[in-house]
């Protein structure tokens, strides 16, 4: 019994080994340039850059993904449209603290478990299933929003047009 866990051993070090192999570069008089795995005289080791492989997802895992996109996408079919009610696109206003209140709706309203969530530049600042976020301190300046659907998991299942709006806020030297 130990004979073949032996034999088993020595075969996966002797297998391993291979990848743990050396290689070695010459180049002789007439510039012919020779790589081998056994040291040879003037010859220099090489420091072979570990290759990269790519292990690809079990044929089980690819069926649940595909059936989780198809359940997003009739997740999101169910909604005919997300938008904002406030602020509007391209819309300019004051706000001292910085504070911006969105408002936001859809067609039809909110399914059991689903939030509205509310992106600034591109981060997520905000959650609601009112359909209303406040975000405090915003900087002066133009930003972009948008507004998405998200299920009781996070996913987004569906996305709005997104706007773009510029507060104004008081300076500290004026």
């Amino acid at each position: 019994m130990k004979a073949p866990i032996a034999l088993a051993t020595g075969l996966l070090l002797l297998a391993s080994s291979a990848s743990w192999a050396e290689v070695y570069r010459h180049v002789d008089a007439q510039g012919n340039v020779t790589f081998s795995d056994e040291p040879m005289e003037g010859g220099q080791e090489v420091k072979v850059k570990p290759v990269t492989t790519i292990t690809l997802p079990k044929p089980e895992a690819v069926r649940e993904t595909r059936k989780l996109r198809e359940e997003v996408e009739r997740e999101g079919a169910a909604y005919e449209s997300v938008s904002f009610a406030h602020p509007q696109d391209e819309q300019a206003f004051h706000s001292g603290s910085g504070d911006v209140s969105f408002e936001v709706r859809s067609t039809p309203g909110l399914k059991r478990g689903h939030k509205y969530e509310i992106t600034l530049d591109g981060q997520p600042v905000g959650q609601s299933a009112s359909g209303s976020v406040t975000v405090p301190n915003i900087d002066r300046g133009t930003h972009s929003a948008a507004v998405h659907i998200i299920d009781e998991n996070g996913v987004q299942v569906k996305t709005g047009q997104p706007i773009r709006f510029t507060v104004h806020r008081p300076s500290a030297i004026n």
